[in-house]
């Protein structure tokens, strides 16, 4: 195929390069010996080094990774909520109220809510003195605000489309409604729900817009001590951290990869 349509191979290549080129350059000059990130002065891991040093940077690092389980677990806790009454309570009043509430940060920009919460927050600490500040607690209502959204759609989905015949026949064999939730229903959408907790952890950990307007003095995302310290000149520390931080993912993403294959190996090994 690539010889009948050569530009179609020069088209990947290029789309490739532009995705991977820039976050490969990015893990080589991790290990530039200079502090100026665009020139190299030799092999080193000093920035390394430095990186476990800088306590401001990675107190930040560690408040993310906090907000950010956290929001993905309420996000899939409440989402999952959401999605069961969106799908299985179809004809109940206020149905399309909920679903245009649910999604509507899907389109909202992140301007828009962080400016909204940050409103209702000042004006809730007026009336009854909660919350005290913003800090981290802000933060993470935040995130769940609009993480939420993203699972929601995900485990709908999953829902629709699901075979509603085994929990019709565990209720007809006088199972409760509740132990058919957990043991037939709750399997089934495991995946989705995997999703959506990655996804949200995901958009927690790469927001920046949002957290500005309603964190404060003594709470500090990574990405805003990134971008507060890319404006003054790009780090070799950041380097550093983005590395580590390919370096998690690309080794979950390979284990798995191998989890996912060794499954499905024994899938067909099972067939007769």
């Amino acid at each position: 195929m690539w010889r009948r349509h050569p530009l179609l191979l020069i088209a990947l290549l290029l789309g490739f390069g532009f995705l991977y080129l820039p976050i490969i350059s990015l893990v080589v000059y991790s290990f530039n010996e200079s502090r100026l990130v665009t020139v190299w002065g030799g092999f080193s891991t000093h920035w390394y080094g430095e990186l476990l040093n800088n306590r401001p940077l990675l107190n930040a690092a560690w408040l993310s990774i906090k907000i950010a389980a956290l929001n993905a677990t309420l996000a899939v806790v409440l989402g999952t909520l959401a999605a069961i009454a969106l799908v299985r309570f179809g004809k109940q009043r206020g149905h399309k109220s909920l679903g245009v509430m649910v999604t509507a940060p899907l389109v909202i920009p992140e301007i828009v809510i962080g400016l909204s919460l940050l409103l209702l927050f000042v004006t809730l600490e007026d009336l009854i003195g909660w919350p005290a500040g913003r800090g981290q607690l802000t933060i993470l209502l935040a995130h769940v605000t609009f993480s939420m959204a993203y699972v929601t759609v995900i485990v709908q989905s999953r829902l629709k489309h699901m075979d509603r015949s085994l929990e019709d026949a565990a209720l007809d064999l006088g199972a409760r409604p509740l132990t058919v939730f957990f043991t037939i229903t709750l399997p089934l959408i495991t995946p989705a729900l995997i999703a959506g907790w990655l996804l949200a952890f995901t958009l927690s950990m790469d927001d920046l817009v949002v957290a500005s307007f309603v964190s404060g003095p003594g709470a500090t995302t990574l990405p805003m001590v990134i971008y507060s310290s890319v404006r003054l000149g790009v780090n070799p520390q950041i380097n550093a951290l983005a590395t580590i931080m390919i370096a998690i993912v690309s080794i979950a993403v390979l284990l798995l990869g191998i989890v996912t294959y060794r499954r499905e190996i024994k899938k067909q090994q099972a067939r007769p």
